[in-house]
């Protein structure tokens, strides 16, 4: 089911079914900004990354002593989110575990995803409440997919001297790191330069990027400490990833406290991230 939420200049489409945005349109031209999945390209529009993100190695992890199993990305993006409030300019939606669940990651937990429009802005606010009597890992991230064409350009908001890490055939993160920015703003968008899969950067100065085209939106991510870039290759669209997890590399840590990237939670605390997309044109 569809939730639509609605201010003077936007409006907002949001699925329950991963709590998946679905739709982000300006009242004053008209546009939509978000990728409207289309399966012979890709299905996805804006994902929620829970409780791993990327792919486990053998789609394995272990917790003390114990193996258990998630597809790439986690659940959350393909369960249905409880709609807890929608209204105005604002809907919030959570999911929280089952017996399933626990079957595949013993922790439980109650995840909220936020979505409020401000201005010409859509801020979406993830956070994660551990419920459990024990310290809980785990990954979040977002997975935004924007309209955009080969040629548009990702400006960041100052130079960057990063590279940028990929994963293999086997979608597995390599131990090399390749040049992406040497004091340079601008990433161009080819057909080819998601041939090798997402860029995957870390070590930003910038909070800030702009998609720039016909379709131009200032993205903030904030502070979060991977940012992954993709779409499929000569595909119309871009997404743009705020991690807090990164994917499995091919060595198999004996408890996932050790992956990389993980967020560890104790038993009543929260954790949150927010990121933001405003439409300039």
């Amino acid at each position: 089911m569809f939730y639509k939420i609605e201010n003077e200049k936007l409006t907002c489409e949001i699925n329950d079914m991963g709590a998946e945005l679905h739709s982000l349109v300006s009242k004053e031209n008209g546009k939509e900004y978000i990728w409207q999945g289309l399966p012979e390209i890709w299905y996805g529009q804006s994902p929620i990354l829970f409780p791993v993100i990327g792919q486990l190695n053998s789609d394995t992890y272990y917790y003390n002593g114990k193996a258990y199993h998630l597809p790439k990305h986690g659940f959350a993006r393909k369960m249905l989110f409880k709609n807890e409030m929608c209204e105005g300019p604002k809907a919030v939606f959570s999911l929280s575990d089952t017996p399933e669940t626990l079957e595949k990651y013993p922790f439980e937990f109650k995840l909220t995803a936020a979505f409020e429009l401000e201005g010409n802005a859509l801020v979406n606010t993830l956070s994660v409440e551990n419920l459990s009597d024990k310290t809980m890992y785990f990954s979040i991230g977002a997975h935004p997919a924007f309209n955009c064409k080969v040629g548009d350009i990702i400006e960041f908001e100052q130079p960057e001297t990063i590279f940028t890490e990929r994963i293999d055939s086997t979608n597995m993160l390599i131990d090399k790191k390749f040049p992406c920015l040497e004091n340079e703003s601008k990433i161009v968008i080819t057909k080819e330069i998601f041939e090798p899969d997402a860029l995957i950067l870390s070590g930003m100065k910038s909070k800030k990027l702009r998609i720039k085209g016909d379709n131009e939106v200032e993205f903030t991510f904030g502070d979060c400490p991977v940012l992954g870039i993709w779409a499929k290759p000569g595909a119309p669209y871009v997404c743009i990833e705020p991690w807090h997890g990164i994917n499995d590399s091919h060595e198999v840590k004996s408890d996932i406290s050790l992956k990389r990237e993980i967020r560890s939670l104790e038993s009543g605390r929260k954790f949150a991230f927010s990121w933001k997309a405003e439409v300039i044109g």
